[in-house]
């Protein structure tokens, strides 16, 4: 689904004006799954649908739920963002770090979440979350706008598509090779296997022992079937300038 199938939840949102720039800055930023949790505020209202510009359809087609369970049933990866001191056992994490484990969900729902503009989440509804997300700030005004925070992880979630979408159009694709079929590979054994007993490398009683090692050699390699005729080629060589020496 990538980053579009996000469901952006937003717990008790009070500002309309809040409201209006976190849809405009999802559709900036390719989502559109709006969640609002028992809003505060009237999301159609004048002031929002005028803050979301050319995003107003975002706010339209927004999804309310009275409860946060409700917003997240079926997801299976929930993260959630906060912004004060927590004690509890879920170790806080980077927007970069944390945000593409929920791309990493292709077919089932996954939600991330943000609270109220002036007291977050509460623990309970912290409990929900899989993961934990901190933006840091200046410590001498840590507070942020929700609509800031939105927008902070959205370009996070944005540059990670984007980074992945370069790695698969810039990694060169491996040649596609032909592997040569076993009985391509046999003459050769025995042309090898004749021309070292030749030549004493090979002795007949260890023969069979010593061509088994070329043999596992040569399966590690996944020869392919020209580097076979290479490699008989090789042989053929070697022989005329023996019988020509």
């Amino acid at each position: 689904m990538g980053s579009a199938g996000i469901r952006i939840v937003l717990v008790e949102p009070a500002g309309p004006l809040n409201l209006g720039s976190i849809a405009r800055v999802m559709k900036n930023f390719g989502l559109d799954n709006l969640v609002l949790v028992n809003p505060q505020c009237d999301h159609l209202s004048f002031d929002a649908l005028k803050m979301a510009v050319h995003a107003k359809e975002i706010l339209e087609s927004a999804v309310i739920f009275p409860t946060l369970p409700e917003a997240l049933q079926g997801c299976v990866r929930v993260i959630a963002t906060i912004g004060r001191d927590y004690s509890g056992h879920i170790p806080l994490e980077s927007p970069r770090t944390s945000l593409p484990w929920l791309l990493e969900e292709t077919e089932k729902p996954v939600a991330l979440i943000f609270g109220r503009e002036d007291r977050g989440l509460s623990n309970e509804e912290l409990n929900y979350a899989h993961k934990l997300i901190f933006i840091p700030t200046n410590p001498q005004y840590p507070s942020l706008n929700l609509a800031t925070a939105v927008s902070i992880c959205c370009y996070e979630l944005s540059q990670y598509e984007l980074s992945q979408l370069a790695k698969i159009f810039t990694t060169p694709k491996p040649p596609t090779t032909e592997m040569a079929p076993v009985d391509m590979l046999e003459p050769y054994y025995q042309e090898l296997e004749s021309l070292l007993l030749f030549i004493g490398y090979l002795y007949p009683h260890t023969a069979a022992s010593r061509m088994e090692k070329f043999r596992h050699l040569y399966n590690r390699a996944h020869i392919q079937t020209t580097e076979v005729a290479m490699l008989r080629g090789i042989l053929r060589q070697i022989e005329w300038a023996i019988r020509n020496s």
